[in-house]
């Protein structure tokens, strides 16, 4: 799919609608789309008829998350070790760098660091499709998206039933109980209850801000934290060969045997890191 279209801009009364694009693949984070992403928020950072931007997926998905078998590759270690934290950095930097309002319209399923970077924007609102999942603890990996912090302001204690062992993935409604999404609307007038939210905004004057009463700079610290555990966790024997299980029950023959390799050879290279 051309990068032009995994990401669909439409504005509306100071309000840009970016809608990630890419049903086939569940609006999942490829290299492709992260770059799209990226650029796309650049563009309306910049852009002086865009005042709020609402970030959408795609039906039936929100987004899928970050596709690991698509953004891996066989590397030197310390040189994977370096990619994988600048992406995983740079990608949620991207959330708390955006210098207008941001409003996460979570129209289905949301997995992964498609969760952490909503919680980073303004607001969070849901459809009855929505659902929220973090499988860190079933990957063997340590939370990131800043979540290791803002889970606990958000949500209390119910952030451990989601990024711990229970892998709790609360729906729609459930998410605002706790106070992981701010709002609930009717799956076909969600996007029109976002603009309607977005355009209040404007009248308001709303600047941006972070949920949960952090900084953004206080935020991005934790950030740059979590990308070097992360790195670290991702180049792990469990998580190595978890990931080739995983890739190898799906038929991805070539991404399972990248993760495979990477294993093999992880007792030589691993002391190099």
């Amino acid at each position: 799919m051309p990068t032009d279209d995994l990401l669909l801009w439409s504005t509306t009364r100071g309000v840009t609608t970016l809608t990630m694009n890419n049903p086939r693949r569940l609006n999942g984070w490829t290299m492709e789309m992260m770059a799209a992403l990226k650029d796309g928020l650049k563009k309306a950072a910049s852009d002086p008829t865009t005042q709020v931007v609402i970030l959408t997926g795609s039906d039936p998905y929100y987004c899928a998350g970050v596709n690991l078998g698509s953004t891996l590759e066989l590397a030197h270690p310390a040189r994977l070790h370096q990619m994988i934290q600048r992406h995983n950095q740079g990608l949620f930097d991207a959330f708390l760098e955006f210098p207008k309002p941001i409003l996460a319209a979570v129209n289905g399923p949301a997995i992964g660091a498609a969760v952490t970077s909503a919680t980073l924007c303004d607001g969070i609102l849901v459809s009855e499709k929505a659902t929220f999942n973090t499988p860190f603890a079933k990957l063997g990996i340590p939370p990131e998206g800043c979540s290791s912090v803002l889970f606990e302001k958000l949500m209390g204690d119910q952030a451990q039933r989601i990024l711990g062992e229970e892998g709790w993935k609360p729906t729609g409604e459930q998410a605002v109980e706790i106070g992981l999404a701010d709002q609930q609307a009717p799956h076909e007038e969600l996007l029109q209850r976002a603009q309607s939210i977005a355009e209040g905004w404007i009248q308001q004057g709303h600047e941006r801000a972070v949920r949960g009463g952090l900084s953004r700079e206080e935020l991005k610290r934790v950030n740059a934290h979590e990308s070097v555990a992360l790195a670290t966790a991702f180049l792990s024997p469990p998580f190595l060969i978890g990931q080739f299980q995983f890739l190898w029950s799906k038929g991805k023959r070539g991404p399972a045997l990248m993760f495979l390799m990477l294993r093999i050879t992880q007792p030589i290279w691993g002391l190099m890191l």
